[in-house]
């Protein structure tokens, strides 16, 4: 029979994910692929004059018409992160000797708060996602190879796609630049955990164990045999009638 508490219990979140690593400013996936995430600006179309918005789009088709490899658009809108600038407003609150000052700083503060909790202020992002699909290197899973390798193999096919369409982009009028290893963490734990906003991320460098862990094991616990004390414990009048004893002598 098979002892059941001996068995492992795993659940992690992290299985159900198809991100199987981050390294280098890369994503890697579990299906044996690999992407890059170019963060971008935006325009303002409708401040833009009739022949500024017809070059725009000239320029956008010809942006379209040139790619050779798929491309994934993402624009994704959450709530308004104020979290930081209001700790920023209460560092200066703190650091204001005069009171009139410290006051119209708390005062700035609520407001603030106040008026993104209720207007429900939203910030729109907006990303470009280069994929490397893992027939590209003829592997079914990303265990399959080294993860070295595969990193190798997806800078060699991502960074030529990455610069073409940043050129692409600057045509454009916009500001592209690739998201980095500590920002794409950020941004998928976001993603995740959309409930946590203001979660502050450490570098990479100081997690010694994986950001979603799976549940511990259960381990068998055995108990020893009891063992008798090798001296039975004294309590205070038997010390006293030792010394007693020893001055009458």
């Amino acid at each position: 029979m098979i002892d059941k508490t001996k068995v492992a219990i795993r659940a992690s979140t992290q299985d159900h994910l198809d991100i199987e690593d981050v390294i280098d400013d890369i994503v890697i996936l579990k299906n044996g692929g690999a992407c890059l995430v170019i963060a971008t600006t935006a325009i303002n179309f409708g401040l833009l004059s009739e022949k500024e918005q017809d070059a725009t789009i000239y320029a956008y088709a010809g942006l379209l018409n040139s790619l050779t490899f798929p491309l994934q658009i993402v624009i994704r809108s959450q709530k308004k992160d104020i979290s930081e600038y209001l700790q920023l407003l209460d560092n200066a609150a703190l650091k204001e000797k005069k009171e009139l000052i410290k006051n119209q700083i708390l005062k700035y503060r609520k407001f603030i708060q106040e008026t993104v909790q209720k207007n429900n202020v939203l910030d729109k992002k907006f990303f470009l996602i280069i994929p490397m699909n893992a027939l590209e290197l003829g592997i079914k899973k990303a265990s399959s190879f080294d993860k070295n390798y595969l990193l190798e193999q997806a800078k060699v096919k991502l960074y030529p796609k990455r610069d073409h369409l940043l050129r692409l982009l600057n045509r454009l009028g916009l500001q592209g630049r690739q998201l980095n290893t500590q920002e794409l963490i950020r941004l998928f734990f976001n993603i995740y955990n959309q409930e946590s906003p203001g979660q502050p991320i450490l570098e990479t460098k100081q997690y010694q164990r994986p950001l979603v862990q799976a549940a511990p094991e259960k381990l068998v616990v055995t108990t020893k045999p009891e063992t008798k004390p090798i001296a039975k414990e004294t309590n205070l009048q038997s010390q006293i009638d030792g010394l007693v004893k020893n001055s009458v002598k």
